[in-house]
């Protein structure tokens, strides 16, 4: 089984991904959080730290793009290539209501006659010489089933068949449904059958259980991605190939590394305890009776009263096991 990591935007960042990959080795992809590409293929400052090959050696990233302009795509994937980028990732999952008004992420969905022809332009691309070739570039696509009606997947599947994507990345769910609603397993199913080209399944995996009953219905499956999963316990990927929860030791660890290196990078406590405190409001699920150290996490307004909760949390607060194991 390969697992993926998907992007939290504002989380995910290359410290993030740096760290984990360092102290929790095995991810067979990590996914940038999703650049939306103007017409100059000009990234901002962020954009530009984030996806820098120097901030991203030894681990295989993927940009993600969000864009229903095939231009737009070709010229970013294009600069992507240029940086040695050889896979790109178009976000069609992301059902923000301010993305989808746009006709973007998600709500490209409800374009698929334009949908279409972004395909068939991009794909040109990938064919024919030129500044904006992206030929040798892989381009992968991150899907929901549709907007309103999961039946809607039936045309999109048509239309992604028609072109050779590298992958297929389904989260069975449509973009009204957002990340709680019903998991139409069903319409996955059809997808892994019937797809041209690999398919991996994305959507609610956070323990062994969940993982289980994946691998019951889908025992050829071999590609899995997993977001908020990996963001409340960073091992969860080891563990579901049978290691052991790693002890405080290499939590706190992974918590120092990330703190120390946000503070280095930005400037002053404010933005650092904004990111740390985002980073707790998953990690914290992952410890037994972490109410009180985490209210004052959440409270905390300056570095010391953030270090002293935190310290109180780890000496004070168990790890969760059992539930993560797969076997």
């Amino acid at each position: 089984m390969e697992y993926y990591f998907a992007p939290m935007e504002g989380i995910t960042g290359y410290i993030h991904r740096n760290v984990h990959h360092s102290l929790f080795p095995g991810i067979s992809k990590y996914f940038t959080a999703f650049i939306a590409p103007g017409q100059k293929g000009k990234f901002s400052a962020r954009e530009k730290n984030d996806i820098l090959p120097a901030h991203n050696h030894d681990m295989y990233t993927v940009p993600q793009l969000l864009t229903n302009n095939a231009q737009d795509f070709i010229t970013t994937a294009a600069k992507l290539g240029e940086m040695g980028y050889r896979e790109i990732n178009l976000n069609l999952g992301c059902p923000s209501r301010t993305v989808v008004t746009k006709y973007r992420g998600s709500g490209f969905l409800a374009k698929p006659v334009a949908l279409d022809r972004f395909f068939e332009e991009v794909f040109a691309a990938c064919r024919e010489g030129g500044e904006s070739s992206l030929q040798g570039m892989g381009i992968s696509v991150k899907t929901r089933l549709g907007v309103e009606e999961p039946e809607e997947f039936f045309r999109l599947l048509d239309i992604y068949n028609k072109y050779p994507l590298k992958e297929l990345i389904i989260h069975p769910r449509t973009q009204q449904d957002f990340y709680s609603g019903p998991v139409h397993m069903d319409l996955f199913a059809y997808g892994a059958e019937n797809s041209r080209c690999p398919v991996c399944y994305n959507g609610d995996i956070r323990t062994g259980e969940d993982m289980r009953a994946l691998a019951s219905i889908f025992p050829d499956l071999d590609r899995v991605m997993i977001g908020r999963g990996l963001l409340v316990n960073p091992a969860l990927h080891q563990m579901l190939q049978g290691a052991e929860m790693p002890d405080k030791t290499v939590l706190r660890k992974f918590h120092d590394q990330i703190y120390a290196w946000y503070k280095e990078e930005m400037p002053g406590a404010k933005p650092v305890l904004f990111k740390m405190k985002e980073l707790w409001a998953y990690m914290g699920q992952l410890f037994e009776g972490a109410e009180k150290p985490l209210k004052k996490i959440r409270k905390a307004e300056k570095l010391a009263a953030y270090e002293e909760a935190v310290a109180w949390l780890f000496e004070s607060c168990e790890v969760k096991d059992g539930e993560y194991h797969a076997l």
